[in-house]
């Protein structure tokens, strides 16, 4: 078995007093060796933390039973994965306006996030003719996968959104939106952002993609594709067994088998998403920094370069 656990959270909920956690947060996870980042919002809790099996427990038990979170996080949800070594390099607590930017921040997923939907169920609504589909995600995570029918935003970033949603009035023309995300906390504050714009029967993925792709099995699945996700795998299948994908180290776009015959790729330095938008200089220091990470790999060790730069924590 792999030595580390790792375990994403997230939980939309009151936290008014949520600079005063910071510290006493921050201690309990050096304390038990425990590394990563969680952000901290009046909004909620967001992140994602590595290391040793009982000292991941005890962090999640501070959450949900020390009196100093008052039962707000008494049902925080997490989801495991597995590591042979540490993910992360160290521990951070940040302090932020939103757990996920979304940039309305009178929004409320804790009061008006749209109703649940179960894996074994999401099937059934989104077959449903009168459901719009609706991606919330990237453009660079639908390239590699998404479900029949949906709708891709197009958006660089979660913040973008909203004005997508006030521009696409076609979404008014059915009596259902349907949303989902990575891993549930994007779709909760997107259906919250269009319940608060007038939408009524707004409807989202429990546990986003992931806990799809772990529940329904693939041979009923509706999912065309992969899953981009934000570690080191890069993307996974159905059972959440690791994809074909790969990061450029570049611009960090995820490369499929066909990417990587690209003349423009070349490990560590370039795709053909970011060939010309590098300098000479740039490419001369990602090809070094490339070759320390090999020198590294063959004498058996860890290279800070080597590890995977995640994008803004998101799911």
């Amino acid at each position: 078995m792999s030595k580390y656990l790792t375990a994403a959270l997230y939980k939309f909920v009151s936290l008014p007093d949520y600079r005063d956690q910071q510290a006493p947060l921050l201690a309990i996870c050096v304390a038990n060796q425990i590394k990563g980042t969680l952000l901290l919002a009046e909004e909620g809790i967001n992140g994602t933390i590595a290391g040793l099996p009982e000292h991941i427990h005890t962090v999640l038990r501070y959450l949900r039973e020390d009196a100093s979170w008052q039962g707000r996080l008494a049902d925080l949800e997490h989801k495991e994965s597995w590591a042979e070594q540490m993910p992360f390099y160290r521990m951070k607590v940040r302090l932020k306006q939103e757990i996920v930017k979304l940039g309305v921040p009178e929004v409320k997923p804790s009061e008006m996030a749209g109703t649940y939907v179960k894996p074994e169920d999401w099937n059934a609504l989104i077959s449903d003719p009168d459901v719009i589909l609706v991606d919330t995600r990237n453009d660079y995570e639908v390239a590699i996968g998404t479900f029949q029918g949906a709708i891709n935003p197009e958006t660089k970033s979660f913040t973008e959104l909203p004005a997508w949603v006030k521009e696409h009035t076609e979404l008014k023309q059915k009596p259902k939106v349907a949303m989902f995300c990575t891993g549930g906390i994007r779709c909760e504050k997107s259906t919250a952002y269009l319940r608060s714009q007038g939408f009524e029967e707004v409807y989202h993925l429990q546990g986003g993609i992931l806990n799809y792709l772990e529940t329904v099995p693939a041979e009923q699945s509706l999912w065309q594709g992969e899953c981009f996700v934000f570690d080191e795998r890069v993307s996974v299948g159905h059972g959440l067994q690791q994809g074909d994908y790969q990061l450029c180290r570049a611009c960090r776009f995820p490369l499929g088998p066909e990417d990587r015959q690209s003349p423009h790729y070349v490990l560590g330095v370039s795709c053909a998403h970011c060939h010309d938008q590098t300098t000479p200089e740039q490419k001369l220091a990602f090809a070094e920094r490339q070759r320390q990470v090999e020198l590294a790999e063959q004498r058996h060790e860890a290279h800070i370069g080597a590890r995977y730069t995640p994008h803004q924590h998101e799911g």
